[in-house]
């Protein structure tokens, strides 16, 4: 029997990874990964890079991310500790939910995941002070392949659930969509 259990969500793709931990008195385990329990989504692609990321102050956005093929990647995101708001949103190029966005919010408490498929921009507000984020990667970071898009890009319709207290100055840079945009 898998504790790890994999939900749909209206984006084509777009998983949601629910854990349920093993708890006795002495506290609980929960399996954080297991390729044979993410067969179904992960297929043939194995994570090749691993990063933990902190976000200092509550109301921060970053993103939306992402990486142009050849180097396109499965992302497997999970706040292990504070909460964010995070989002994906579709950049396929002829998908039925292109640019529509979706969004869940991540806690240590409530052991979800998200995962994001290849064609997916990425981003996170962070609800509390000092977040911190794991991330499971299938590519190695590309800077040539690197890519992204602005998250207050009203194309996507995303309500951020708080002000906006900071971004990189990289991702205020990230221009919005023009019209012409026909995907990645």
């Amino acid at each position: 029997m898998s504790n790890i259990t994999i939900l749909d969500t209206p984006i084509a793709g777009l998983k949601i990874i629910q854990r349920k931990p093993i708890s006795d008195s002495r506290g609980f385990l929960v399996r954080m990964f297991c390729q044979t329990s993410l067969a179904s989504i992960l297929k043939e692609k194995t994570i090749r890079q691993i990063n933990h990321t902190l976000t200092d102050k509550e109301g921060t956005i970053r993103g939306l991310h992402f990486q142009y093929p050849p180097y396109s990647e499965v992302k497997i995101v999970t706040c292990i500790k504070g909460e964010v708001w995070d989002v994906a949103v579709d950049l396929r190029k002829n998908s039925p939910t292109f640019l529509n966005s979706f969004g869940l919010l991540l806690n240590p408490e409530n052991y979800q995941s998200f995962y994001i498929p290849e064609g997916l921009a990425h981003g996170f507000q962070t609800l509390t002070s000092n977040c911190e984020m794991l991330y499971l990667h299938t590519e190695d970071y590309n800077a040539d392949a690197e890519g992204g898009v602005n998250a207050i890009d009203p194309k996507f319709r995303i309500s951020w659930p708080m002000r906006m207290s900071e971004r990189s100055v990289k991702d205020e840079n990230h221009s919005f969509l023009e019209d012409i945009f026909l995907g990645i």
